[in-house]
C-alpha cells in the first residue's frame, strides 16, 4: 500500500513516487479553480485508492464526471428515499460539519448511484466540494463523479450525487470532501 499524505486545498496530496504531480503556471482565476479542483479530485482518488488497498495502476484515471448537489434542508436524505442506501460512518470534515459516503440502489434494484451526504450543524453557510467513486467487487472502478464547491446551508443536509448507472451487481462507494481548506477521505460504504 502506498503512503498518501493529505495536505491543504492548494496541496491536496503527495502522490507515491513515480506518479506525476500536476503543476501550473500563470493562469486565469477560472483556470486556477479548475486546476485546484482537478488536483483535489486526483488527490481524493489517491486517498480513497489507498484506503481501499488498491494500487494506483488498478484504480483507473483520476478524471471525474460532473456530479450534482441537491439541498435537502432539514429532511434526512436517507429516510426520505425509497432507495436502499448503504453508508460509511459519518466523518467530521469541519467544526460541526459531518460527511459520509453512500452507495445507493434504486427501489427497482436495477440501478446504482454513489453519493456524499454533508450535514452542516452550524448556523452559517459552509462551502464543500466532494468526490464519490463507485467500485465493483473486483476492485475496478464503476465511475467517478465530482461536485464542485457549493454552499451547504446552515443546519441542513446536502448531497453530492453521482450519475445513476444501470447495474444489477454489487458496488460500494468511497469518497472525499474539501471543506475549510482541508481535503479529507471520508471512507468506504458497505456493498449495496
Amino acid at each position: 500500500m502506498h503512503n498518501i499524505v493529505k495536505g491543504s486545498e492548494t496541496d491536496p496530496a503527495r502522490l507515491p513516487h513515480g506518479v506525476p504531480a500536476l503543476s501550473a503556471t500563470a493562469m486565469s482565476e477560472t483556470e486556477g479553480n479548475r486546476m485546484r479542483f482537478t488536483r483535489m479530485a486526483a488527490g481524493s482518488t489517491a486517498i480513497v485508492t489507498a484506503a481501499l488497498g488498491l494500487s494506483l495502476a488498478t484504480a483507473g484515471p483520476a478524471s471525474a464526471a460532473d456530479g450534482n448537489w441537491r439541498a435537502y434542508g432539514d429532511t434526512n436524505p436517507i429516510t426520505s428515499s425509497s432507495s436502499t442506501w448503504k453508508c460509511g460512518s459519518t466523518e467530521q470534515i469541519a467544526t460541526n460539519v459531518g460527511a459520509q459516503v453512500c452507495a445507493i440502489r434504486s427501489a427497482s434494484g436495477t440501478s446504482v448511484q454513489g453519493a456524499v451526504i454533508v450535514r452542516n450543524n452550524t448556523s452559517r453557510l459552509v462551502e464543500v466540494s466532494a468526490t464519490v467513486i463507485l467500485w465493483n467487487p473486483s476492485g475496478s472502478e464503476a465511475g467517478t463523479w465530482s461536485c464542485s464547491r457549493s454552499g451547504v446551508g446552515a443546519n441542513s443536509w446536502s448531497v453530492c450525487f453521482g450519475e445513476t448507472i444501470t447495474k444489477s451487481g454489487s458496488v460500494r462507494a468511497s469518497g472525499a470532501t474539501t471543506a475549510a481548506g482541508q481535503t479529507e477521505g471520508i471512507g468506504v460504504s458497505p456493498y449495496v
